[in-house]
């Protein structure tokens, strides 16, 4: 199944969450025990600089197991270091303990500057 497409919003300076649940096609969660996940925001596909990274690893996922719920949070420090950006790309993967890789959600990410500083 391809991923799902969502546009986001990330305001420079303030906090980023967003909180998805993974469903199969009857409505049930997932159980994401096992699984990790990584987001990571790019000005291009091509580029090879990452804007900004989320995942398990650096503690800005967290997976809810058996809810199938995935939060992620970039705090405010972080975001105040990101530069203005219309239109860069994102997606978020998820890997289980087996090893499958699974592209949850990709879309468009625009980065929008703060004014109160």
């Amino acid at each position: 199944m391809p991923a799902g497409k969502h546009d986001i919003i990330i305001e420079q300076g303030a906090t980023f969450r967003r909180v998805i649940t993974w469903k199969d096609s009857a409505g049930a969660a997932i159980n994401l025990t096992g699984y990790s996940a990584k987001m990571q925001v790019r000005e291009r596909v091509r580029d090879t600089d990452v804007v900004l990274e989320c995942s398990t690893a650096n503690g800005r996922i967290t997976l809810g197991g058996v809810l199938g719920t995935i939060t992620i949070v970039a705090q405010d420090e972080v975001t105040t270091t990101l530069s203005e950006m219309p239109k860069a790309v994102y997606d978020l993967e998820l890997t289980s303990a087996g090893g499958e890789v699974t592209r949850l959600l990709r879309g468009y990410a625009q980065i929008v500057p703060e004014v109160t500083r």
